[in-house]
């Protein structure tokens, strides 16, 4: 299992995307910040949140071949700490499990409009003594 972590500004926040690459399979979890995080608010958060991310249901992905000697490696750790976004298929999960997650809360809110819809219905009858 592969994971990174990709921390960029997001007007007006600052935006955590964890990436978890297993098998061929990319799951993804945006956190958002708030003020800038500094490297131990990073590791703090990850040791006391890390277990409990949700992260997207995983889609498939191509793992890219890693680079042998010295000078690819960096290149593209180079080329890696220019590019400040989130790959095309992160964001791709991310709108999965935003999607997955409205659908969810539409879903409970539709039970509790009709429960309470029920209850006004057939209001229960209290009996004095």
């Amino acid at each position: 299992m592969e994971s990174k972590l990709t921390v960029y500004f997001e007007d007006p926040f600052w935006v955590g995307v964890f990436e978890r690459t297993d098998g061929g399979k990319l799951s993804v979890c945006k956190v958002t910040f708030g003020a800038e995080p500094t490297d131990a608010e990073i590791y703090a958060f990850v040791l006391s949140c890390g277990d409990r991310l949700k992260f997207s249901s995983p889609i498939k992905t191509q793992q890219k071949q890693k680079a042998d000697n010295l000078k690819r490696r960096q290149r593209a750790a180079r080329k890696q700490l220019e590019h400040t976004g989130v790959g095309t298929k992160s964001q791709q999960a991310l709108q999965q499990q935003y999607e997955l997650m409205k659908t969810e809360r539409k879903q409970q809110s539709r039970e509790e409009k009709e429960a309470q819809k029920q209850s006004e219905l057939h209001p229960v009858k209290r009996t004095e003594k």
